[in-house]
């Protein structure tokens, strides 16, 4: 269930350079899951174990996650409650070609989804799912090849707890990590030091649109690079197209819809969300689509 968090204001601004992440030359990951190529970029699919229910989930995410457990990835203070199902089977390991621009991989938590992006040796999570998820984020982490020690950006779409949930467990693994999240959300969100950020900043290389209308200060992230938009939930994945935010969790909709007109203006392969799978090819189309229709 989402709810509100209480306040603690925090007011550690942070002015960030403009600009887009360095191209770094191709490398090999190591990973469990499955790897395909779509568009620019390289897309991983980490299909991890289910956790609690949350807002806006949709029944056929939580029916096709994985009950293969994720093994102990160093770091993570501890927090082995994602929900995962024990296995003695470990899949064998292989390698793949990195794309230089970057590689996201999902970490499908059950009713709600997880994101890293590798580039290069350094890492990106986006969303902590709920409470219990860091050792299955470090797992999709470690699938790309990396570590939490990796890891120097935790960006938080919107304060609701299915996304902030592992904050704390995430920063402790993450010790080199700084956490980001939309100026107008981040005095809701607890047990975290978490550095407001506004339209148009740029971290690592992902460009923050101010989406607002699920919260007052929900963020969604443009890659140019990878040709990737992640959503949050400002939009969802539904019967593999795309629809609008969850009513019963979205407090003004007239606002989400000025949220989804101004994500139609950007170019992008693929959208992540929230809630529901992927839109892998032409999503821009298909977000533009939505927008006609609103």
């Amino acid at each position: 269930m989402c709810g509100n968090h209480d306040t603690s204001g925090h007011s550690h601004h942070l002015s960030l350079p403009v600009g887009r992440a360095p191209r770094i030359p191709p490398r090999q990951l190591h990973r469990r899951a499955f790897l395909g190529q779509f568009g620019r970029g390289v897309t991983a699919l980490a299909v991890l174990g289910p956790v609690a229910a949350a807002c806006g989930s949709s029944p056929d995410e939580t029916a096709g996650s994985s009950t293969t457990a994720a093994p102990d990835v160093s770091g993570t203070n501890g927090d082995t409650s994602s929900g995962a199902t024990s296995s003695t089977t470990v899949p064998e390991e292989t390698t793949v070609p990195i794309s230089p621009e970057g590689t996201w991989a999902r970490a499908n938590l059950g009713n709600v989804s997880a994101y890293v992006l590798a580039r290069g040796n350094e890492a990106a999570i986006v969303d902590t799912g709920n409470p219990g998820s860091a050792e299955a984020i470090g797992q999709t982490v470690v699938d790309l090849g990396l570590n939490y020690s990796d890891v120097k950006h935790v960006i938080l779409t919107h304060f609701h707890g299915d996304h902030v949930g592992s904050i704390g467990a995430v920063l402790d693994a993450a010790q080199n990590a700084q956490a980001y999240a939309g100026e107008l959300d981040v005095d809701s969100i607890n047990g975290a030091d978490v550095t407001p950020v506004s339209d148009g900043t740029d971290i690592f290389g992902l460009q923050v649109i101010h989406t607002p209308g699920h919260t007052r200060g929900h963020i969604s992230l443009w890659d140019e690079l990878t040709s990737v938009l992640v959503a949050g939930d400002s939009m969802n994945g539904t019967d593999g197209g795309v629809s609008g935010a969850n009513p019963q969790y979205t407090p003004d909709m007239p606002e989400a819809a000025q949220s989804i007109l101004r994500m139609a203006e950007f170019t992008f392969d693929t959208v992540y969300f929230g809630h529901g799978e992927p839109v892998i090819g032409g999503a821009d189309a298909a977000v533009r689509d939505l927008a006609a229709q609103l």
